[in-house]
């Protein structure tokens, strides 16, 4: 039995901009990181040659290509591995919550399987492959920040290039600012979930005229990195609100009555600023509040289900082989 462990991720800024239709006339970038919140894969030699898979449903199949799963059909695909396994996942979190689930999903797979067969793949191989199953073999309607920040782990500014090439750089900043960066950040489940696809297909459709918006939420990617390296977390949070005003410009499916009146109580109550994580429509809330302000937060926000997170510096992992 081997197992790999996967993280979430929580992203600051430039979300939109790590799609195709977008960075390969303006190039993207986005800045992100790795959340204490995971996905778990584990595969395991079947006593006979067929096919189990175990996630909210089951399958047994004798062949590959009978499997309904696109994620696992593509990737044991990609990876040659054809009969006589049992995959099994399981999430600290519910999927289609904006945490960038799906891709860690099939970031973990790709490094379980490949450690099934005895090989190393590095996290860009992984994120590669990962958008490559997801983007070009699915067609889902996705960026590519979920695949490298799950696959790199820590705080990272990501950049899409025109050429198709992605560079991933560490955001270094202060062991202390770090810290008080993982504690002043507060994430709220609005208790609904949302397919990404439908947002991200009607976003895609919209890009040509969202080029500026789209160019602003690029540039605070970088703004909110070198934010974080000067330490000044102040204008970290004032960057997080800015962008929240720029991302909902891009459909008015990415927020609703219900999730501005919580943005509006959490502001009020002391928070600096925040955004709906993910596509939109639902999710989770993520605010930057100084600690003296919290608890007031909290009372505002009631109704909502706290999730506290501390920030990954790994990324995907093999964490348990048993042979």
């Amino acid at each position: 039995m081997i197992i790999s462990r996967t993280p979430f991720r929580i992203s600051f800024a430039g979300g939109g901009t790590d799609i195709n239709d977008f960075y390969i006339k303006n190039g993207g970038a986005v800045t992100s990181t790795a959340i204490d919140k995971y996905v778990y894969v584990t595969i395991n030699k079947k006593f006979d040659s067929g096919i189990r898979i175990s996630y909210s449903k089951t399958e047994n199949v004798d062949k590959v290509d009978d499997i309904k799963h696109p994620l696992v059909k593509e990737a044991l695909r990609l990876t040659g591995i054809t009969k006589g396994i049992e995959i099994t996942s399981i999430a600290d979190i519910p999927s289609q919550t904006g945490l960038g689930s799906s891709s860690a999903f099939t970031v973990g797979l790709l490094n379980v399987l490949y450690a099934y067969k005895g090989e190393f793949k590095s996290p860009k191989t992984l994120a590669e492959q990962a958008c490559h199953i997801e983007i070009n073999l699915c067609k889902e309607p996705i960026g590519k920040q979920d695949q490298y920040i799950a696959a790199y782990g820590g705080i990272q500014h990501i950049q899409f290039k025109e050429d198709e090439n992605v560079f991933v750089n560490p955001v270094i900043c202060d062991k202390k600012i770090r810290k008080e960066l993982e504690n002043g950040l507060m994430m709220f489940y609005t208790g609904t979930t949302r397919m990404a696809s439908t947002i991200l297909t009607e976003q895609k459709s919209n890009i040509n005229q969202k080029i500026e918006i789209l160019n602003k939420m690029k540039e605070q990617a970088e703004s909110i990195k070198d934010s974080l390296k000067d330490g000044d977390l102040e204008r970290f949070g004032n960057l997080l609100n800015e962008g929240w005003i720029l991302k909902r410009q891009l459909t008015n499916k990415i927020t609703n009555d219900e999730i501005d009146g919580y943005y509006k109580r959490a502001i009020e109550s002391g928070a600096i600023g925040g955004k709906l994580l993910g596509a939109g429509g639902g999710g989770f809330l993520l605010f930057y509040c100084p600690l003296n302000k919290q608890d007031k937060v909290r009372t505002s926000l009631m109704n909502l289900k706290e999730t506290t997170i501390s920030l990954e510096p790994q990324g995907t992992k093999i964490i348990h082989i048993n042979d």
